[in-house]
């Protein structure tokens, strides 16, 4: 949990509004100065100002209250530590928009103070940063993010067809409109072929070389199935196990406890083909994959048979409409697919991306989204 304490006043509540930006809160310039203003105003002394300061000034409607309450419990945790004065005294330069930067000892420019640079772009660097390699307070503000995320679940054609504006004429419906103008011309009625909601199906390796990453990615799982859409989560091991019912529980720790008592095989051994096999044996060829977005989140470290994968992943690339393989390692420098899982699962995935942080989640739901 990160602590006011570290910082001065101003550069702590500067880099709150940064971390609500990220969240999806659109924070102009012009919100953040009229935030900083009425905290200077208020005092820093009453907890509970701060907080109804902050959702007068930097929240635009009703879908940024949830996402300004979670990143306000992730950034400040215990209220009572806020620090109790602020400076009143030109709050607009502190608003500033200040360059982005990896180096924390790179000033924003001359003058600043090299904690307000770092302050302005910690946010912006978890976004980047390896799941692997935070700390828990970091982790903690990374959960809020995720939850601040809003997945687009992707869609098919139907086979039924609705009225629009533009498209091919509807004869039924036109009919009917000119019957009830006893047969005068009437308007011509257009129809369009509809969608539906195409089903996603991710399978999460809980294997011991996956634990770094276990946590977050099942939190990202648990944000998908909280969209409402068809969504179907399994985690892989030395077997199959179905977690879909306990992340249907809003609170994300919840579920994750409940899903962490489900799982037999956390953090043991990998035996992706076995798993896999029993996936399409019990569910994917009785329906769940046909047609849908199957998405393998592994390093793809097999202890198993790796001709045993290939087999199965070509058995699922046949039912489904797109497999997605996110393997962790896939960002970082010097990676090479060269693991046995990965090697004879690569010729049958549509999309191999990375899985290591925020940035690379928010482009795996793009993958997902636009399938």
């Amino acid at each position: 949990m990160i602590t006011p304490q570290s910082h001065a006043a101003e550069n702590i509540l500067l880099g709150f509004t940064r971390a609500l930006r990220a969240a999806g809160v659109r924070v102009t310039q012009d919100r953040a100065t009229s935030f900083l203003t009425a905290t200077a105003i208020v005092g820093l002394g009453d907890p509970e100002a701060v907080y109804v300061a902050g959702r007068a000034t930097l929240c635009s409607g009703p879908d940024d209250l949830e996402r300004f309450d979670r990143v306000f419990e992730a950034w400040f945790g215990d209220r009572s530590e806020l620090p109790r004065t602020i400076p009143r005294e030109r709050p607009q330069e502190v608003a500033a928009p200040l360059p982005v930067s990896d180096d924390p000892d790179d000033a924003g420019g001359e003058g600043e103070p090299d904690v307000v640079q770092a302050a302005a772009s910690e946010t912006e660097i978890l976004r980047h940063r390896d799941v692997a390699s935070m700390d828990g307070a970091q982790k903690a503000i990374l959960d809020a993010m995720i939850r601040a995320l809003h997945p687009r679940v992707p869609v098919r054609r139907a086979s039924r067809h609705t009225a629009w504006r533009r498209g091919e004429v509807d004869l039924q419906r036109t009919l009917r409109s000119s019957l009830r103008l006893m047969g005068e011309p009437g308007q011509v009625q257009r129809r369009r072929r509809g969608t539906q909601p195409r089903r996603v199906v991710l399978l999460v390796d809980v294997s011991a070389s996956m634990r770094p990453y276990a946590d977050a990615l099942l939190r990202l799982a648990h944000t998908l199935v909280r969209t409402g859409g068809s969504v179907e989560v399994f985690t892989l091991g030395t077997r199959l196990t179905r977690i879909t019912t306990a992340l249907r529980v809003a609170d994300p720790d919840r579920a994750l406890v409940r899903a962490g008592d489900e799982v037999p095989d956390w953090a043991g051994g990998t035996r992706l083909g076995e798993a896999l096999e029993a996936f399409l044996t019990r569910w994917g060829a009785r329906g769940m994959a046909r047609g849908a977005v199957v998405v393998v989140f592994s390093d793809g470290w097999e202890r198993g048979d790796a001709h045993l994968l290939g087999e199965q992943m070509a058995r699922l690339a046949r039912l489904a409409h797109r497999v997605v393989w996110v393997n962790p390692h896939r960002g970082k420098e010097g990676y090479e697919p060269v693991q046995q899982g990965i090697v004879a699962a690569l010729p049958h995935c549509d999309d191999f991306v990375a899985g290591h942080s925020l940035r690379s989640f928010e482009q795996v739901l793009e993958v997902v989204g636009n399938a």
